[in-house]
């Protein structure tokens, strides 16, 4: 009999506390993204400045929100592509996960969730408030934009869970999928806007960008939440990120199928 919902929220629940131990690495990530946080804001603040002090619709203080927001989304969001499912592939331990009685890729993706959504606590909101109190950012006024933002983080952090798993579920075939995390690693990044904003891309960059899933994974949640995006445009925004969520969902689903009936371990 297959698990339930209760069974898929205790697995959030454990995530949760699981991470939970893990403080001073949190701690550690606090700090790298407080410093590198400055670095970028010095950088893209000068750039701002030298075009006059506004830049594809963005000025110092839009800027700023840019900067911390995802510096505080930087530890909720998979952009490494690392992930404990191709190592289980390899070794042959993932026949344990299907012999389990919950779906193999509900599980992962509960767990994922729960453990993303603790870091919001130690590392995200922390150096989002330092930025807010060391420079200063702009943000909406309204309620709406961090309610919808906060729908819009959950379906960024599941984005790129099922992006990742689409990586290492094709170790059903590859065996080593080290060299897909890499690229990966390399295009998620750039793609999902970490190192700056997508409409400071130029149009042909920034249309192959958003022909790709990652934007939903970090742009988009930063767009709704500092008001980059409103009314329809921010709601049109969303329901992207709810369709590029159920593709890249699906396909890992149709690839997990047909990994398992090529599945062989041997051994004791």
């Amino acid at each position: 009999m297959r698990a339930g919902v209760r069974t898929y929220w205790k697995l959030v629940v454990s995530g949760f506390r699981q991470e939970s131990h893990y403080r001073l690495a949190a701690f550690a990530g606090l700090v790298a993204n407080v410093t590198f946080g400055f670095l970028k804001a010095a950088i893209l603040f000068a750039t701002v400045r030298a075009s006059g002090g506004h830049l594809a619709g963005y000025d110092v203080g839009s800027m700023s929100a840019y900067v911390w927001l995802s510096q505080g989304m930087l530890g909720m969001v998979n952009l490494s592509g690392t992930h404990e499912l191709g190592e289980r592939i390899r070794s042959g331990d993932v026949a344990v996960d299907f012999a389990r009685p919950v779906d193999i890729q509900g599980s992962y993706l509960a767990r994922f969730v729960g453990a993303r959504v603790f870091t919001l606590l130690p590392r995200g909101l922390p150096s989002v408030v330092v930025g807010a109190l060391t420079i200063g950012m702009t943000m909406p006024a309204t309620a709406q934009p961090y309610l919808l933002g906060g729908v819009s983080i959950v379906l960024g952090i599941a984005s790129s869970f099922g992006c990742v798993y689409v990586i290492h579920v094709l170790g059903f075939w590859l065996v080593e999928t080290r060299g897909l995390q890499l690229l990966y690693m390399v295009v998620s990044g750039f793609f999902a806007g970490l190192f700056v904003p997508l409409p400071l891309f130029p149009s042909w960059l920034h249309d192959a960008a958003y022909a790709t899933p990652f934007p939903s994974v970090m742009m988009t949640p930063i767009n709704v939440l500092s008001g980059q995006l409103t009314g329809l445009a921010a709601w049109h925004s969303v329901l992207v990120q709810v369709a590029w969520l159920a593709g890249v969902l699906l396909l890992g689903r149709v690839l997990t199928s047909a990994g398992l009936r090529k599945l062989e371990v041997q051994g004791g």
